[in-house]
């Protein structure tokens, strides 16, 4: 494979007009994604996208097939440029996402964070049916307070009632946290993965840029049209 092939397949082709053959210079390079650099440009490495086709092609039949199974796929992104992408992919094919701050415990101490999302749902069904009107208004206040740091919080998990089949994050090395809890809690990790990223515990790395909008922004949209079309198998079987 070279920089701009000339008999590149399509999915590789969309890729490097995305410009997820960006990588960073050497030094930044984590020594397990060494198999993944073709080469280098103007002191940046290249990714190889062909194998980097491979290993989406592998996520994909991955959590297509956790969603047959009746599981969640967890999307997750604290960082600014994708931490909107992750949420619109996430809510695209309905399932849960923490885009902003990982809460810790989110996994390991699950029975806890399920608590608090109990109590947001209880406050915002509370609040709807006007059945909060019975307290002052400074209360009102606080109670209002407290449900929009709930819903900051753990809005995007509400519909997680149980531990997910897997997590897909955006950045391994920037979620490192939710990361070493999934594979604490025993969940399979799917990861869009730059150059600077530990691939070793990753069970599905996505090796290509995680920096840039258009490039997440294509891998996260995959992911979500995966999960879409597995959710269309299992509808179209019952």
């Amino acid at each position: 494979m070279s920089a701009t092939p000339a008999n590149k397949k399509p999915t590789v082709d969309a890729m490097f007009k995305v410009g997820a053959h960006y990588g960073f210079v050497k030094s930044r390079r984590h020594p397990t994604v060494k198999p993944f650099i073709f080469g280098m440009k103007n002191n940046v490495e290249i990714f190889d996208l062909e194998k980097t086709e491979v290993q989406l092609e592998a996520a994909i039949a991955f959590v297509q097939q956790i969603v047959a199974s009746g599981r969640q796929v967890l999307f997750a992104s604290g960082k600014s440029e994708s931490k909107n992408i992750v949420q619109r992919g996430a809510e695209a094919c309905g399932m849960p996402f923490v885009s902003g701050r990982w809460v810790g415990g989110t996994f390991t101490n699950y029975d806890l964070i399920r608590r608090r999302v109990e109590k947001l749902l209880d406050l915002t069904s509370q609040k709807e049916k006007g059945e909060l009107n019975k307290y002052t208004k400074k209360e009102r206040l606080l109670i209002d307070r407290d449900i929009a740091r709930l819903q900051n919080l753990f809005g995007g998990i509400v519909s997680m009632k149980s531990l997910p089949g897997a997590l897909f994050v955006v950045d391994a090395k920037k979620e490192h946290i939710a990361v070493a809890e999934a594979l604490d809690a025993g969940i399979p990790v799917v990861a869009l993965t730059g150059a600077d990223n530990d691939i070793s515990t990753i069970k599905h790395p996505i090796v290509a840029n995680d920096a840039s909008v258009e490039s997440v922004t294509f891998f996260v949209n995959k992911i979500s049209e995966a999960i879409q079309g597995a959710k269309k198998v299992v509808a179209d079987t019952k």
